[in-house]
């Protein structure tokens, strides 16, 4: 028989902040464990799954009396086991006699003592708990004499415990298992109204609950992806002499010159504006200026009919001057009302807007991060940004997480091979840092993600100008493409269009280039044609549009000109064509939609579904 091989032991990492193991620590080792066989580990987490198992009990050491007595047949309502030993047994009748006297009904008083109710078997209560750190969950066995199986095996309960790590008897799905031998903590769960208690749960279903779901296997798989897609971005750009950023999420700008905006405003729910905008349409001094029109319209109708009898002068003259009264009061009504709603706006704008001229949220920062390239050189940011189009589309929400990157002293060709490389760079580095969630992506929600990562790192982009992609969806007699009507040079291409070219037809990563300027944002650089802007879209498989830059205008005479072309105030961009005057430099940028290269890398179909806390139309409830 072969000598097993020695364990080698791994030495424990405790979280450094909470005194207790992630189980990444110990489930994502090459061995699933094994290292850590005989190590007492404090664990934390959620139950996943649970089951019971019942041991026998040991023999009491008074089972023979018991047994002799359920031996015995049936007896009579009234009469006891001790009086039947006392007729069958004699020793036990003299034992009786001797101990209670003559007075053998005290035996009854001994029955009573026996005859208790058995206690619960024991059982040892088998749990599956994940803490989120990694797709592998661990096997806990608890004794029922530490805590209550029934407060444990919920789906959900929360637990920190500390025990032994031990093989797993039959090893199978589990390799190792943690013994129990301190319970440090029971979160319950009121099963009934706790939502994941089902096995599956769609995961529109799960928008629902927003704050239960990143406890499913799905959602904390794609958070941890999303976690180092963050990471991979700030280590491309930090490797290549990038600074970082902050930018503002209130701006006075709107950056593409067209976009619908959130307005921001601290007027709603002050009860001093409400005050004003509700006596605006009560009384005034007591009369009412709706009451004086219509007293104003029944007058002159009296004073036309007595016009038409002509019996009554004096009876006329006394109406044509209460009506002329009556108009007068009306005038004076309506002016003093036009006067009050002023004074209520001049008010509202003064003292109740925290601003004193209109704001938005940010659709972009590209301008403002313009401003630092044009002193720092390579500048990138990433943070939240707003768009209030009134649509519902599964690839936009309300607030989405932009990357804006922009490098002085660089042209078209040089912003494009940054894109491309920095796609490259976060595929990469999601393949190799979690490859484990990458696998339970590949095999839950979608079979071709990692092969499309693959695809992505090795393949040479496509790069295809928009007059040229125009001609080939013209050409498209696919379906999918939606290319039912004939497309004319300035016709702005749609996500079906651009998915199109990437799926079907080049099925690769495309890069399209040099747009139509009515389509582009006015501070995008004009190509010598005249009709083309030095702007692209990276266009990937299954993913859609995830970057989209541009060179930008650094000619004040021309971007001037494209301002006025598209109706844009001066005023409000003042302060943007400053860096035009003074030092002005060629310089080029772009922006990645983060959460669609979620959904690139996931495969998910719902931009929801990659933001922790999606906002959409009508939807905002957490």
């Amino acid at each position: 028989m072969a000598a097993e091989h020695p364990t080698v032991f791994t030495p424990v990492t405790f979280s450094k902040y909470s005194k207790r193991v992630l189980l990444k620590t110990v489930l994502d080792c090459s061995d699933g464990g094994l290292g850590f066989v005989d190590q007492k580990l404090v664990i934390g987490g959620w139950v996943k799954s649970s089951k019971e198992v019942f041991r026998e009990a040991a023999v009491p050491a008074d089972a023979s009396v018991r047994t002799a007595c359920d031996a015995l047949p049936p007896r009579a309502k009234d009469v006891s086991c001790i009086e039947i030993l006392q007729s069958r047994i004699p020793i036990v009748r003299s034992l009786l006699r001797m101990l209670y006297g003559n007075d053998l009904h005290a035996g009854e008083k001994l029955e009573t003592s026996v005859h208790k109710p058995p206690p619960p078997l024991p059982s040892t209560t088998f749990l599956v708990v994940n803490d989120g750190s990694c797709v592998a969950s661990l096997q806990v066995a608890v004794e029922s004499s530490l805590h209550h199986p029934g407060q444990l095996m919920p789906t959900g309960t929360c637990i920190l415990v500390e025990g032994i790590l031990k093989r797993a008897p039959a090893p199978g799905k589990h390799l190792v298992r943690l013994e129990v031998e301190k319970i440090l903590h029971v979160g319950k769960v009121e099963q009934e109204k706790y939502p994941l208690t089902q096995k599956k749960l769609l995961i529109d279903l799960l928008r629902k609950f927003s704050y239960f779901r990143p406890r499913t296997t799905t959602v904390a798989t794609v958070m941890r992806v999303h976690n180092a897609l963050t990471f991979a971005t700030h280590t491309f750009f930090q490797n290549h002499g990038f600074l970082y950023v902050q930018l503002p999420t209130i701006t006075t700008t709107d950056s593409e010159g067209f976009s619908e905006k959130f307005h921001v405003t601290t007027r709603a729910g002050n009860s001093e504006v409400k005050k004003i905008e509700s006596t605006e349409d009560k009384e005034t001094d007591g009369v009412n200026l709706e009451t004086v029109k219509a007293a104003a319209i029944e007058k002159k109708n009296i004073v036309k009919e007595l016009e038409r009898s002509e019996s009554n002068r004096e009876a006329l003259a006394a109406a044509v001057q209460d009506l002329k009264k009556t108009n007068e009061l009306a005038l004076q009504l309506e002016a003093r009302g036009k006067q009050k709603s002023k004074l209520k706006k001049d008010k509202v704008h003064v003292s109740e807007n925290f601003f004193p001229q209109e704001t938005y949220l940010t659709v972009s920062g590209q301008l403002h991060l313009e401003t630092y390239a044009c002193a720092l050189g390579n500048v990138y940011s990433c943070g939240p940004r707003f768009r209030a189009d009134r649509i519902e589309s599964a690839k936009h929400a309300a607030e989405m997480w932009m990357v804006e990157v922009e490098i002085a002293f660089a042209e078209l060709e040089d912003v494009i091979n940054c894109a491309d490389d920095l796609v490259k760079f976060l595929s990469k580095w999601v393949l190799e840092h979690c490859l484990d969630d990458m696998k339970f992506v590949q095999k839950r929600i979608d079979k071709t993600s990692i092969h499309r990562l693959e695809s992505t790192i090795t393949s040479s982009f496509e790069k295809v100008s928009y007059t040229a992609a125009i001609e080939i969806l013209d050409k498209a007699t696919d379906q999918k493409s939606q290319c039912s009507k004939r497309l004319k040079f300035g016709a702005a291409l749609t996500d079906d269009h651009l998915s199109y070219l990437a799926d079907a037809f080049f099925k690769k990563p495309v890069i399209v280039y040099n747009y139509p300027k009515e389509t582009k944002p006015f501070n995008v650089r004009l190509n010598d044609d005249g009709k083309t802007v030095a702007a692209f879209d990276v266009v990937l498989p299954k993913g859609g549009v995830v970057i989209s830059g541009s060179q930008k205008e650094e000619r004040l005479d021309v971007l001037l000109t494209r301002m006025k072309e598209m109706g844009l105030p001066r005023e409000q961009y003042e302060w943007y064509l400053e860096i035009r005057r003074h030092g002005t430099v060629k310089h080029s940028g772009f922006s990645l939609a983060f959460d669609r290269f979620v959904l690139f890398t996931t495969g998910l179909t719902d931009i929801k579904d990659a933001i922790p806390f999606p906002r959409s139309l009508g939807k905002v409830s957490h």
